[in-house]
């Protein structure tokens, strides 16, 4: 497969790209300022002959609501992945995946309190991104803004929540292969993390 990796300036991007290989796929790394919507929906950044199949917003710094730090993420959610003929897979990774419920009405924003390298147990639905994989998790979170409890449109589906706080740690669109996660696979942290990149992509291929 080919993937298209959008990094939103996050120092750790390359542990999603090092995964992500590792599976076996061609894996094109991009910033979110240096390709634009045209660009990714006509061919792919290193091989114009061939199209994505699927795409990965990364974690990153700042506000997905803020343009300046989401790049083109935004458009690729909603020009992209919510395309009714032929959507293309995207998964969120902690801000992708706050872009993913801002982008569909949610609201994001500032948690009780920051959870910048602290490890929670998250309780999953054992599906889709989750399948195979016990339930609680163990998971290493990075951020100090979530999705608001009562603003998740009613496309999404909540998917998994954390121990103790309760915060909102996974959604998946209802009826679009759209997929985020609030916590980081990438973080050797977290418990199966590669399994939840094997999950997301073995679901695109059956898409």
């Amino acid at each position: 497969m080919k993937l298209l990796l959008i990094d939103n300036f996050d120092s750790f991007v390359y542990n999603i790209y090092q995964y992500l290989s590792e599976l076996g796929h061609s894996v094109d790394v991009v910033r979110n300022n240096a390709i634009t919507i045209e660009q990714i929906r006509t061919a792919n950044y290193s091989d114009p002959t061939k199209k994505y199949d699927a795409i990965i917003l990364s974690p990153g710094p700042g506000d997905p609501t803020n343009e300046r730090d989401f790049g083109v993420c935004g458009k690729v959610i909603s020009e992209l992945g919510s395309r009714v003929d032929c959507p293309i897979p995207i998964l969120g990774v902690c801000l992708g995946h706050q872009g993913i419920i801002s982008v569909f009405g949610g609201k994001i924003i500032r948690a009780n309190k920051p959870m910048h390298g602290k490890t929670s147990e998250v309780r999953h639905n054992e599906e889709g991104l989750f399948a195979d994989i016990k339930t609680p998790l163990r998971v290493m979170r990075y951020h100090s803004l979530i999705g608001e409890e009562g603003s998740i449109p009613d496309c999404l589906e909540i998917t998994a929540r954390s121990e103790g706080d309760n915060a909102i740690m996974a959604v998946r669109h209802k009826s679009l292969p759209i997929f985020g996660v609030q916590f980081h696979p990438e973080s050797i942290m977290t418990e199966n993390g590669k399994m939840i990149f094997e999950n997301f992509l073995r679901i695109t291929m059956v898409k």
